[in-house]
């Protein structure tokens, strides 16, 4: 191995990998070009659009902002991953069915972020949401059907927690 060279084992989408990775090498770029999960976005390239929100070991994180060679040992998960035998998630199903998603464009960003998001808080005020939202940049939409479809998606999450 060279010194700008490094090993990492990191398990994304629940599958373990092990790969020898530049040192400076974004982790955006390693998810799309190396291990080709393009649904992971690039926009801004500053952490600042949300378009790149992936969860590592759980928690959102800007992708652009983070090395491959930080995530030795962590768990990562991309919008590839949401989605469970072709089912939509309660999320991506709401969004849906709320007109929530223009070109798509920050859709995956804003998916990662409040799947984790709803999880820590499964009751949110509309102003929470908002607030929650305003890391995450659409140029679309204008917010309102995707603060809605959180809202719903939050209500049906509820509901199947009840259930069970």
């Amino acid at each position: 191995m060279t010194a700008d060279r490094h090993a990492v084992a990191f398990t994304l989408n629940g599958t373990p990998f092990e790969r020898t990775v530049d040192g400076r090498l974004l982790l955006s770029d390693f998810l799309r070009h190396d291990l080709e999960h393009t649904g992971t976005h690039v926009g801004c390239e500053h952490g600042v659009c949300g378009a790149c929100t992936v969860l590592i070991n759980d928690r959102p994180a800007r992708a652009c902002l983070a090395y491959a060679v930080q995530m030795d040992e962590a768990r990562i998960m991309t919008i590839e991953a949401v989605a469970q035998d072709g089912r939509l998630s309660p999320l991506q199903q709401a969004l849906h069915e709320c007109h929530g998603l223009q070109c798509g464009f920050c859709t995956p960003g804003i998916v990662m972020t409040f799947e984790a998001y709803l999880r820590e808080n499964p009751s949110p005020s509309e102003a929470e949401v908002r607030e929650a939202l305003s890391g995450n940049l659409c140029r679309c939409t204008g917010y309102q059907n995707i603060v809605r479809a959180i809202l719903l998606a939050a209500e049906r999450l509820r509901a199947e927690t009840a259930d069970v």
